[in-house]
């Protein structure tokens, strides 16, 4: 029940928590109005996820206090949370696979019924929330065949079908294209309009600016301030997350890229997937950009390259000869990387450490001629790459589930970047990593193209696509609709293709 005399939904004050010796959150202050969408923003390992995780019952504060509605709370466990009203979706989907949409959106009401449940009309019930939404799913349909935008659009109706007061969104449109952004963002505004007060966890500035009515930026556990989006600009919230200036945030291309391609893919369709008549080619020391809106096969034809997926025909090619990649095996053994979108279901092995992960891909360079492995080669080569993409961690030996989500993100990178790769798919490379993080892949990525690799970079971020890639692929129903030199990059061309029309 709300409390008249608060004028805050969230109020949580002097919160402060350590995972053991590491400090995460010092004495933050962090508080939402009624029908208000906040933006928590903050580099990754800032305590973003730690502070929301507090507020929903995942994580216990070790000091602060927290109310709602002027009212002091403190769950004990997510159940408390959403029977407080507080709702999340985190950018690592929590979705299980084998039940269907319906199953996974009203999974809280299953045991709530002392006899039968009518998934006849829970199903229909599904259905009418993803349809008010706007995205076309079918409810019936198993999770394991959505595609990750899906995915993403079932979480987001999970926590809708609860009696929310406070929903939070953690990366929310990371794999969305714009026009899935904008259906978000109406549906925000939507919520927003019935009194719902809305949490946006994002590192796409220009979405905050857009939507957002205030903001609270972290730096290091700390909050370094809190104000109305109408008082700041994306360079003042740089300014707060990072604790500096911010100057280019594409690297210059200087790559000399070589004349004949040491990749292409001819005629290439799939068996069970939209994919069909692919062809394309990549130059050593060249960034490919592939573009296009969701659902139109771009990670499904970095997939059948990898072999992940099963083709139907079709010809790949690496320095003029043909070559075989049905399995991820083979594929790697070509030196094909391919960095996933899907980080928690692909990308890393959560439950291992960071230099494991990142040398599961590199044995054969770490090891001595018995197949031994060279501990020493190994340390340098993880450390390296720890420090190049300041991925925040005390040590190579920390599991990556216990890293923020971003940092995640860096070690999947990293494992692809630490073999000799002849050419690499990095599919979302920048998804769910701040600001500062940004430059910091796209200059690992123009020094694997230095080295002569071909790169081919899939995101739904289009200032993104145009600032990195020297060439740009359009997809559209599965096949490749245009090209755009560099001189044509632009987001209408980009978006004039991606909906199969022609450029005026």
């Amino acid at each position: 029940m709300q409390n008249s005399e608060s004028e805050y939904r969230v109020e949580m004050t002097g919160i402060s928590k350590s995972f053991g010796v590491v400090s995460v959150l010092e004495g933050v202050d962090f508080k939402v109005k009624h029908g208000e969408i906040h933006a928590l923003l903050g580099e990754n390992g800032a305590g973003k996820s730690t502070l929301v995780k507090i507020l929903s019952g995942v994580h216990q504060k070790d000091s602060g206090q927290i109310k709602l509605n002027g009212q002091e709370i403190s769950p004990k466990n997510t159940h408390e949370g959403q029977v407080l009203g507080i709702s999340v979706v985190y950018q690592e989907l929590s979705l299980v696979n084998d039940l269907s949409v319906a199953e996974n959106i009203y999974l809280h009401k299953l045991g709530a019924s002392k006899f039968w449940m009518n998934w006849k009309e829970i199903t229909k019930d599904a259905q009418e929330l993803i349809d008010s939404l706007g995205f076309k799913i079918d409810a019936s349909a198993r999770v394991r065949n959505l595609s990750i935008v899906q995915k993403q659009v079932v979480e987001i109706a999970k926590a809708l079908s609860e009696d929310t007061k406070v929903l939070v969104l953690d990366e929310p449109t990371t794999v969305f294209d714009p026009t899935d952004t904008q259906k978000l963002f109406d549906n925000l505004f939507k919520l927003k309009a019935k009194g719902i007060s809305i949490i946006y966890i994002s590192h796409h500035l220009e979405e905050i600016i857009k939507i957002a009515d205030s903001v609270t930026v972290l730096r290091d556990g700390v909050d370094t301030g809190s104000m109305a989006v109408s008082d700041t600009d994306t360079d003042g919230i740089i300014r707060l997350m990072i604790g500096r200036e911010l100057k280019d945030l594409y690297p210059a291309r200087t790559v000399e890229i070589g004349k004949d391609p040491i990749f292409e893919v001819k005629n290439l369709t799939a068996k069970n997937t939209l994919v069909h008549d692919v062809s394309f080619s990549v130059r050593p020391g060249e960034v490919l950009g592939i573009a296009g809106l969701g659902g139109s096969g771009r990670t499904e034809t970095a997939k059948l390259i990898f072999g992940a997926d099963k083709k139907k025909s079709g010809t790949i090619l690496l320095n003029g000869k043909e070559i075989n990649t049905n399995t991820p095996v083979s594929a790697v053994g070509h030196q094909i990387g391919f960095v996933s979108e899907d980080r928690k279901e692909e990308g890393v092995f959560l439950p291992l450490s960071i230099r494991r992960n990142i040398s599961v891909t590199s044995f054969t360079s770490i090891s001595n001629k018995f197949g031994f492995i060279n501990v020493d080669n190994e340390y340098k080569n993880v450390v390296g790459l720890i420090e190049k993409l300041n991925v925040k961690t005390p040590s190579s030996e920390v599991n990556v589930s216990n890293l923020s989500g971003g940092n995640q993100q860096k070690v999947a990178l990293a494992k692809w970047l630490s073999v000799d790769s002849k050419v690499i798919f990095i599919d979302e490379p920048t998804r769910g990593v701040d600001v500062g993080a940004k430059i910091e892949i796209y200059n690992l990525i123009n020094e694997v193209a230095k080295k002569g690799v071909g790169v081919v970079v899939i995101s739904s971020d289009m200032p993104e696509i145009m600032g990195i890639s020297d060439r740009i692929l359009v997809m559209y129903k599965g096949t490749f609709y245009g090209e755009l030199p560099k001189e044509k990059f632009s987001e209408e061309n980009i978006l004039r293709y991606s909906i199969g029309k022609p450029l005026k």
